[in-house]
């Protein structure tokens, strides 16, 4: 039998298998019991509004950039960190993931933790960016858009 937990307000349970070791802030498994709207999240980058580099080789001020993008990508949706069900990271450096998590953990709230896939890339789409996630989202059929 595996350890349940169901995230207040909406039909998203997190799921750990107790065949798999427990991960660091992730879920091996998240399942959406309800009907509702999924949120398809492109990679987001450490770039502002307007478009400026936010934290030139720091991956910790680039990282909280991406996260601010993913809230407010999360927000035009009609979604919150609540309704997140999968990130995917893409970092130039991934020995730095406990930067990336630090960061993670000052976004998501405690007991919110999505199904997550870490990858490391030798590249991205410019050189100067350190870090890019992608995101999944479901929100309840009651939840308004």
């Amino acid at each position: 039998m595996s350890d349940d937990v169901t995230r207040p307000g909406t039909a998203i349970r997190q799921v750990s298998p107790p065949a798999l070791a427990p991960g660091p802030g992730y879920s091996h498994v998240i399942c959406v019991d309800a009907p509702g709207r999924l949120v398809v999240i492109s990679g987001q980058v450490p770039l502002d509004a307007g478009g400026a580099l936010v934290g030139p080789g720091d991956l910790a001020a680039q990282t909280r950039q991406v996260f601010t993008n993913l809230r407010a990508a999360l927000e035009a949706a009609g979604a919150g960190w609540e309704h997140l069900v999968k990130l995917g990271y893409f970092v130039r450096d991934a020995r730095q993931v406990a930067t990336v998590r630090a960061v993670r953990d000052e976004f998501l709230p405690a007991g919110i933790a999505p199904a997550s896939t870490l990858v490391e890339v030798s590249a991205l789409f410019r050189d100067d960016l350190l870090i890019e996630i992608e995101a999944l989202a479901a929100v309840p059929a009651s939840t308004p858009a």
